[in-house]
């Protein structure tokens, strides 16, 4: 029980100092230390980063940042392909769940690296450029202007973040931030709050699949989830005392570390 606590809190910290990640953190935590199954694990999961992304979306709604059309298109696509993600995750061993979940790892790694090299020399993104991407957003309102490129676009990513939600059970927020940022001219505070609707969204369907298929919780991943949502609360508070790219920095390491650590389960 104090083990899954100590967990929780750790993970909910990290999620509440980075803005994301939880999932990330959470799976090979449940598996290499709990001794959760890794399809499992990945539901499991979902139910810490999905209390944490809808808590983060309500906010993001109240301000009014939040993209919630585009949310609702993406989560229903994703919610469409999730499931084909867990039939993947059933197909697959643990062992190659692992090698798969370290090379994500990998990329979510050199992506913070990156971020964090970009946020230092760009002043945190002062301006956005007005045209020029696949979805554009209007100057005047700041939504997007729906066209077929940008439906086409948006439930790409969303297929992709569904079907990496349902069998690595990463939130799929690694894919969708990333992706918003690249394909169109969103503040980064707009695409943080949107993602965290998608994530709130594709975790529920996930996790209420996965409770249909036969998922036990007990009470160690009760306390668990309890202080996953505990420390989140923490880091958000922690947040603004340390710079963010450090912070990213750290991050990006320690998912080095954690998919060696993954990688090294491919191998025994």
């Amino acid at each position: 029980m104090l083990i899954s606590a100590l967990l929780g809190i750790a993970i909910g910290t990290i999620m509440g100092l980075t803005g994301a990640g939880g999932g990330i953190f959470a799976v090979p935590a449940l598996v290499m230390v709990l001794g959760i199954e890794q399809s499992s694990a990945g539901s499991i999961a979902l139910l810490a980063v999905g209390a944490a992304a809808a808590l983060g979306a309500f906010q993001g709604l109240r301000q009014g940042i939040v993209r919630y059309k585009a949310a609702l298109l993406l989560a229903t696509v994703g919610s469409a392909s999730a499931p084909l993600g867990l039939y993947f995750s059933k197909l697959l061993s643990p062992q190659w769940l692992s090698l798969i979940f370290a090379a994500i790892m990998l990329l979510v790694a050199t992506r913070m690296f990156l971020s964090a090299k970009k946020g230092a020399n760009d002043n945190a993104n002062v301006e956005i450029q007005i045209t020029g991407k696949v979805c554009n957003v209007s100057p005047d309102t700041g939504r997007f202007q729906w066209n077929i490129r940008t439906f086409s676009a948006l439930s790409l990513v969303g297929l992709i973040a569904g079907l990496f939600t349902g069998m690595l059970g990463v939130g799929g927020g690694f894919i969708i931030v990333p992706a918003l940022a690249y394909l169109s001219n969103l503040r980064m505070q707009s695409i943080v709050a949107t993602s965290l609707l998608i994530i709130a969204l594709l975790s529920i369907v996930t996790v209420s699949i996965a409770f249909s298929q036969g998922l036990q919780i007990t009470p160690s991943i009760i306390i668990f989830v309890g202080a996953a949502m505990m420390g989140m609360l923490s880091g958000r508070s922690l947040s603004n005392r340390i710079s963010q790219s450090k912070l990213q920095q750290v991050f990006a390491l320690a998912c080095v570390a954690v998919a060696a650590l993954m990688a090294a389960r491919f191998l025994m």
